[in-house]
């Protein structure tokens, strides 16, 4: 976070607000699986393998679309540098919409798989060398950066590499704590809000890179 100027530090912790957004709305959709937060998926194909194998398909399924959204977002990554952020957030926001107009359609499995594709490409817009810089979806390397960081403090020492990671927590947080309140009265809402949220975000990008297109990550 810290390598990054303060626009794209504000691009990433949008994106994380978003990320909690559209898994917190999938987790209730789906009963308690995910569409972002992997590791929790992982957790629930074990338990269902051991308990109730016929289950183990959804978070399975969840995955693989997960999966299909990281490698195609770093096909992007490799032919848009200097615009991939716009690019990957772009496709992001259209998959989204598509999302969307699927859970108004009553189609509850599209939202499930596009919401997961979508944030597979969510993972690609903060890259470097081949290798994700900023994880947007995932923040247990968050947390341990900004625990890593609160113990240099109390030790009188600094630490700038760890700074933003606990606003980048937060704001996930904040952003499944909104999808949860949104889901819990109307799920659609909620599904069309992330929608909005990812093209204002796509906007922030193309803003961005606009301004300072040979900086890269």
């Amino acid at each position: 976070m810290h390598r990054y100027d303060p626009a794209r530090q504000r691009l990433a912790i949008g994106l994380a607000g978003l990320a909690g957004l559209v898994d917190a709305t999938g987790f209730v959709v789906a009963g308690g699986y995910f569409t972002s937060f992997m590791s929790g998926n992982t957790t629930r194909l074990g338990v269902d393998l051991a308990s109730a194998p016929a289950m183990a398909a959804v978070p399975l399924a969840l995955i693989g679309c997960f999966l299909i959204g990281v490698i195609g977002g770093a096909l992007v990554l490799r032919r848009a540098r200097g615009w991939h952020k716009r690019a990957l957030l772009g496709l992001v926001a259209a998959m989204l919409g598509l999302a969307a107009a699927s859970l108004w359609a009553g189609r509850e499995w599209p939202f499930l798989t596009l919401a997961a594709i979508a944030m597979g490409l969510a993972n690609n817009v903060f890259s470097r060398g081949g290798e994700v810089t900023v994880g947007v979806t995932y923040m247990t390397g968050a947390l341990v950066k900004f625990g890593q960081g609160m113990a240099a403090r109390l030790a009188g020492e600094g630490r700038p590499a760890t700074r933003g990671y606990g606003m980048l927590w937060a704001t996930l947080a904040a952003g499944a704590a909104l999808g949860g309140w949104l889901s819990s009265h109307e799920p659609r809402i909620a599904a069309a809000t992330a929608f909005a949220a990812a093209v204002v975000l796509c906007g922030a990008a193309f803003r961005i890179e606009r301004g300072s297109p040979l900086i890269e990550g």
